[in-house]
């Protein structure tokens, strides 16, 4: 590497100067890949695009003339719509990176035709670990969270308080395999067991018989492998049902600030959960949470927001 540097550095020098990279148009163009529509629409959506316009805005104080467009479109929680969108976005509209995908299952795709082309993929919302394990690509970056993470956090700390037999009702897509699998692994280094696990498809909405099977397993632990309204779903019918007692713990394990908006403090009452970004946690989140409120109706932003304006940001500074 030294002797690549020094001849990297001797060609310089011969040529007289240092060659300057051109942005064609002197403008970059970053998509927002999102569901605006979905089950994911409050975790991501309409605020995920606001995020990555104040990225761009606040971008423009240093850019020095460099402009930046953001598009959008809604992936419909679809791997097709999904990937034929990135392919139409590199290869007519001559878009350079996508950012936000919630929807592991999309992302995935994406995360495909983006090596392909060559592009930059900024996975803000997806949170499978996959996306850094066995698919992991050069072109692409996952931001702020990953099935890994979760699932560590909760299994340490639940199993760590007792919660020893875990029964899983998750996603029967890649972001639920993936919590599940990553979770149970962390529970089970530690010492706990997973007494079972039954999946549900994405958009269920009468979770009553797989509540029935967790409850009937004897398990300690009820760990939801789902996110947004199947788990605002699910968590509102452990509450009616009275599935928990004294002697069970319901751990949430990708639950965000929005989701608790929408289940209301008495649903939510004694869940476990783990977060990458709370928008209260010190001054520079609140100043900066109190600008996304602004353009969202007094609305706090998600993880996901945080990090699709991380993402879009450090992206712009590279290029």
């Amino acid at each position: 590497m030294k002797r690549l540097l020094l001849l990297a550095f001797a060609l310089l020098g011969a040529s007289g100067g240092i060659a300057s990279a051109q942005i064609p148009g002197n403008s970059v163009k970053v998509g927002v890949l999102s569901d605006f529509s979905g089950p994911f629409s409050d975790q991501a959506g309409k605020g995920s695009l606001i995020a990555a316009q104040m990225a761009a805005e606040d971008f423009a104080k240093e850019s020095k003339g460099l402009k930046v467009e953001i598009v959008s479109a809604d992936h419909q929680n679809k791997p097709d719509v999904g990937s034929a969108i990135a392919r139409r976005w590199v290869d007519q509209e001559q878009v350079d990176a996508i950012v936000d995908l919630p929807n592991s299952g999309v992302a995935l795709a994406v995360n495909t035709v983006m090596k392909e082309k060559n592009r930059t993929m900024l996975a803000s919302g997806s949170a499978t670990s996959d996306l850094t394990g066995k698919f992991c690509e050069p072109t692409t970056v996952q931001w702020a969270l990953d099935t890994w993470a979760l699932g560590n956090a909760m299994g340490q700390a639940i199993t760590q308080r007792g919660g020893k037999a875990w029964y899983f009702v998750s996603f029967d897509y890649a972001l639920g395999k993936a919590l599940q699998r990553d979770t149970a692994e962390a529970v089970e280094k530690r010492g706990g067991k997973v007494l079972g696990s039954v999946t549900h498809p994405l958009g269920t909405t009468d979770f009553s018989s797989y509540l029935l099977q967790a409850q009937a397993s004897g398990a300690d632990v009820i760990a939801l492998g789902d996110t947004g309204a199947d788990a605002i779903n699910a968590i509102k019918q452990i509450a009616e049902f009275q599935i928990l007692g004294k002697d069970k713990t319901l751990a949430a394990l990708f639950m965000q600030i929005v989701d608790i908006d929408a289940l209301g403090l008495n649903a939510a009452k004694g869940l476990l959960l783990s977060e990458a970004f709370y928008w209260d946690l010190n001054d520079s989140t609140r100043a900066w949470s109190k600008r996304f409120g602004e353009r969202m109706g007094g609305r706090m932003p998600t993880v996901n927001h945080a990090a699709t304006y991380s993402a879009t940001m450090a992206y712009l500074h590279a290029v």
